[in-house]
């Protein structure tokens, strides 16, 4: 499954978009879970110690927010838009 990231997540794993393997299941969190297996400096960035996502931090799913479908259960298919997004500052 192709994974878009942005701003620092783009910066820690050194491209717009990663290639993640379904093997682990076909879930937002499984997804998730491989991709931090691939770069694990991202896990202290995308979760709490409770494994929530940290505050301001959005998946989206073919442009749907998982937080509106089953968060972190919400269910993937390998041709879905999958973008991961940072908290954002700015003013």
């Amino acid at each position: 499954m192709k994974v878009k990231v942005f701003a620092n997540f783009r910066e820690i794993c050194q491209a717009k978009t990663v290639e993640v393997p379904m093997e682990s299941g076909d879930r937002v969190i499984d997804i998730l879970e491989s991709l931090i297996q691939m770069y694990p400096a991202l896990e202290e960035e995308i979760f709490t110690p409770e494994r929530t996502f940290k505050p301001f931090v959005h998946v989206f799913i073919n442009g749907r927010n998982v937080i509106h479908a089953n968060g972190l259960e919400t269910r993937v298919q390998e041709d879905d838009q999958f973008a991961l997004f940072p908290p954002v500052a700015g003013g």
